[in-house]
């Protein structure tokens, strides 16, 4: 941090190691929202701000961070993850002051990052390529796993934390090195995290971090040709834009998008246990993460006593202060975000949806709280069905074989997550291989591990993130031959 001489703890860019100012001076007002007050100042980066921590990071890469073996930079994210596991609750308060998430629940992501660096520590000695038996004698054949460079990650608002290290850690461990943009709306944890690099011991460069809230600022950095690999996370929609301006420069792209992803729930699966798992899904961190499981596929037979377990379940959650221990569902993390929800629930009632539960802003709470919701009669075709809705919104869909319920499952231009609820091992195994899906969860939801990759088919995204897959996201792989003999006899015009 830069200073706290008002009630405003105003945050500096953290470039080369060292928190400085953005070059223009400016800052703006980063807003809790549940209070919907200011709490943080973060700093306003410019182009030339963007220039010097690609710079930073180029610095790294090829001075100290550079010159590490891997063993090396495994010692350094090590000792990450103890800094990591020490400000675990501070970390968890400052993102939840930032997106409103339950403290329950970024107090468990932010324990949880320290297993991420442990991890990928484990594989930083461990790239290795591979001897190729040469088609001819004497050659010898092999391959190496590189860095691919200075690395441009872009985060979104809902688990900055969190999905900075699915692309921080595998990097680290590649040897890359990084600059990072958060959301505009969530800057002050990252910058927060910055201070752990540096106490970890981390050579100046390695990590670095610009703010801001114009839009330009993520532009400037996809498009640096000082950047090597641009890693996104966010909508559909703008990682689009961002692998476009990526391919001008051929900047490498890994792109971890939007989501519609179904539960399917077969007539003779444990409704109390798929009632639980569809809850979790669909209203843990109000709706607001990826894998949401916003479409719920019910066989018919059981399609009332679901839906009812369900209300029932909906009408005793508790909305509250996110950072009070018995709240279930927070705010809605900024204003935008409220209109997107209550605009999609508009069009979902004129199409022709029922509303079985909530489906209004809360009128006790106010503010940026929404009621979780759950619609009945939405039809496949329905907006509500098709689009990515980012908050607490259930949109139940009927069914009568499990033909049908592949099909409406496939039936989405996502493919990032799905669950399947049976009893049947033979159904579970056989709809999961069906489902075009990057995750599918068999009578659970929501699990993630640092070992398990995640991405998604179709416009979800491209790339993995998380277990070996990371890593070789990270890198590029060279070819070398070397010649054994002394002199070569062969046709210099002929490929060999």
């Amino acid at each position: 941090m830069i200073s706290s001489s008002d009630e405003l703890t105003t945050y500096g860019l953290a470039i080369g190691g060292e928190q400085r100012p953005a070059t223009g001076g400016a800052t703006y007002e980063a807003l809790n929202p549940f209070t919907g007050q200011a709490w943080a100042r973060a700093p306003e980066a410019g182009r030339e701000d963007v220039d010097r921590a690609v710079g930073a990071a180029r610095g790294a890469l090829d001075g100290p961070w550079g010159a590490m073996t891997g063993a090396d930079r495994a010692a350094c994210m090590r000792r990450l993850a103890i800094v990591l596991a020490e400000e675990a609750e501070h970390l968890a308060a400052v993102e939840t002051r930032g997106n409103g998430k339950l403290l329950r629940e970024t107090l468990g992501q932010a324990k949880a990052l320290a297993d991420y660096y442990n991890y990928f520590a484990g594989m930083a000695d461990k790239l290795e390529g591979a001897s190729i038996p040469s088609h001819k004698p004497g050659y010898f054949l092999y391959t190496r796993r590189e860095p691919v460079g200075v690395v441009g990650a872009i985060m979104a608002w809902n688990s900055p934390l969190m999905l900075l290290t699915w692309k921080l850690a595998p990097a680290l461990a590649a040897g890359c090195t990084v600059v990072a943009k958060p959301s505009p709306y969530t800057p002050i944890s990252t910058l927060e995290f910055a201070r752990c690099v540096e106490r970890a011991g981390f050579p100046p460069g390695v990590f670095n971090v610009v703010t801001g809230v114009a839009p330009e600022l993520g532009q400037w950095l996809v498009s640096h040709p000082g950047v090597d690999k641009v890693t996104f996370t966010g909508s559909t929609q703008t990682g689009i834009a961002v692998g476009k301006a990526a391919m001008d420069n051929m900047t490498r792209v890994a792109l971890e998008l939007g989501g519609k992803s179904a539960q399917l729930v077969f007539p003779d699966a444990d409704l109390d246990a798929a009632a639980t798992g569809i809850v979790a899904g669909v209203f843990a961190a109000t709706g607001q993460t990826c894998v949401a499981g916003s479409r719920l596929l019910v066989h018919r037979d059981v399609h009332d006593e679901v839906v009812d377990r369900l209300v029932t379940m909906a009408t005793a959650i508790k909305l509250g202060d996110p950072m009070a221990p018995d709240s279930e569902m927070g705010p809605l993390a900024n204003a935008a975000q409220l209109e997107k929800v209550s605009g999609l629930m508009d069009r979902a009632r004129a199409e022709g949806a029922t509303v079985a539960h909530g489906a209004c802003v809360s009128a006790s709470l106010g503010g940026l709280f929404y009621e979780p919701t759950i619609l009945t009669d939405v039809g496949p075709d329905m907006e509500i069905a098709r689009e990515e809705v980012f908050g607490p919104v259930l949109s139940v869909l009927a069914f009568d074989t499990e033909d049908d319920a592949v099909a409406l499952a496939n039936r989405s231009e996502f493919g990032l997550a799905a669950g399947v609820w049976t009893e049947s091992v033979r159904r579970a195994h056989r709809v999961a291989h069906r489902l075009q899906a990057g995750s599918v969860w068999v009578n659970t939801y929501r699990m993630v591990a640092p070992n398990a990759p995640f991405g998604g088919f179709k416009m979800s995204g491209i790339g993995r993130e998380n277990g070996h897959e990371a890593v070789y996201e990270f890198t590029e792989t060279k070819t070398v031959w070397v010649a054994l003999d002394d002199a070569q006899a062969r046709d210099p015009f002929a490929l060999g």
